[in-house]
């Protein structure tokens, strides 16, 4: 049974609505705040009904934006645009997969890559039309820029119906690539997999305070299963190595953050215990080893279901970034570590934001002058996304605003993208009106 086609050329018809609108009443009375950064729009070439914004930066230096598209009637779609740094689009919306099986969610939604020999690599996630429930995590590749992509490769060892995704992708090399993600399958842990923890402590049945149900309205609380962080490394010919299970218990469903740092990879995730502790952890590659995980900081935050809010990474060198929520001690904070060793150690978090309205859903960005975190914080009728600058030893912050005023509201306004280029800072987000999601941006430069 044919269950996605992978587009092999050419530009499907787009209706590129965002290129021409006017810039609604909230978005544009956004305060721009202090500082010599300000706020413009960033028009994205995608139609009403995308979802699942994605942003990673080619080899080159290009901004590649990629999201779901969801139109009813139509079948759903994984697309892509290039920016270019002559400050356009280089094309229309670009088409990679298509079809029924294309799995569209809010939290686990794809990503894109770029290695050093000038592919682009993708991922998503697809269920498996012969098995109900059943799941892949799939790969492909494109030498030409995205017009035409590999036939894809599973990612995961085999198809079931357990928990996976929220992947993280790094350049392994100058023609492969890095995949970690977590996977709630029986399947045997590989020799190179970490010390068992703990066995599970049982779950609560209904999502505590704090805690968000997934978008198939279920949670972690509601199956008792182990996730675990798996890793492993995929070459040009998409040949799967290096296999290991980094973390035996982990968050079942918090995204997970990595970037390529000297000699392989760090990697970031929310951990879990047996005692219910959802704290950020890390790990990091050598290029054959993962070391056991450690925490980025001990929040101590017990919750006994999913949060759906993973940590956001940024790497320049050896010094890394990791932005992160956690609602410890009833207390809802957004905050802010640096390691300056490669993720072997980070220094005391920065609070970057606090109190019940903060809703997380971080994104981080590096630039070697400053550094920029944006999360998330409900607001009346909606949400605020905001957007603050620091020094790279976060001793100081240097500017704080508030980006755009969100129709909607709860996970269904997904997680905010973003990335630097050229001295500025590049952001993308949902927001639903009306019942219709859309993809918003929004450049914030000098």
């Amino acid at each position: 049974m044919r269950q996605l086609t992978i587009l092999a050329c050419g530009l499907l018809p787009v209706l590129l609505l965002g290129c021409h609108r006017t810039p609604d009443a909230a978005e544009a009375s956004a305060a721009v705040g202090h500082g010599d950064y300000a706020r413009s729009e960033w028009l994205v070439p995608s139609s009403p009904g995308a979802i699942a914004p994605g942003l990673a930066t080619s080899h080159d230096g290009r901004l590649l934006l990629s999201w779901i598209s969801t139109v009813p009637g139509r079948r759903d779609a994984l697309q892509f645009a290039a920016w270019g740094d002559q400050g356009n689009w280089e094309s229309g919306a670009r088409t990679i997969v298509v079809g029924d099986a294309l799995l569209a969610e809010a939290a686990n939604r794809p990503h894109m890559a770029a290695t050093a020999d000038g592919a682009l690599w993708v991922q998503w996630l697809q269920k498996d039309l012969a098995q109900p429930g059943a799941t892949d995590l799939m790969l492909a590749r494109s030498v030409d820029g995205g017009f035409n992509w590999s036939p894809p490769a599973r990612i995961n060892g085999r198809t079931d119906d357990a928990e996976r995704g929220f992947v993280s992708l790094w350049p392994a090399g100058r023609d492969s690539l890095g995949v970690a993600w977590l996977d709630g399958s029986a399947d045997a842990a590989p020799p190179t997999a970490s010390p068992a923890k703990a066995t599970t402590a049982p779950r609560a049945k209904t999502p505590a305070p704090g805690a968000h149900a997934m978008d198939d309205g279920t949670s972690d609380a509601a199956a008792d299963q182990r996730t675990a962080v798996h890793a492993a490394l995929f070459d040009r010919l998409l040949q799967r190595h290096d296999d290991a299970v980094v973390d035996t218990l982990a968050c079942d469903c918090c995204q997970t953050a990595a970037a390529a740092i000297a000699p392989g990879a760090l990697l970031v995730f929310r951990d879990r215990d047996a005692k219910e502790t959802r704290d950020i952890a890390s790990a990091r590659f050598d290029g054959a080893h993962w070391t056991a995980p450690t925490p980025v900081h001990s929040d101590h935050w017990t919750m006994p279901a999913c949060p759906v809010n993973g940590p956001a990474l940024a790497v320049e060198g050896h010094t890394a970034f990791v932005a992160w929520y956690t609602a410890a001690g009833q207390q809802p904070t957004v905050s802010l570590a640096r390691s300056r060793d490669g993720g072997q150690r980070f220094d005391p978090p920065v609070v970057v934001d606090h109190g019940d309205a903060v809703q997380g859903r971080v994104a981080v960005a590096f630039g070697g002058a400053q550094v920029w975190i944006a999360w998330l914080r409900a607001e009346a009728g909606g949400q605020g996304l905001w957007l603050a600058r620091y020094t790279p030893d976060l001793t100081r912050e240097l500017q704080r605003m508030r980006v755009a005023t969100l129709h909607g509201q709860g996970i269904a306004s997904g997680y905010p993208q973003l990335a630097l280029h050229r001295d500025a800072a590049y952001l993308v987000w949902t927001d639903v009106a009306d019942g219709t999601p859309r993809l918003r941006g929004a450049i914030v430069s000098r």
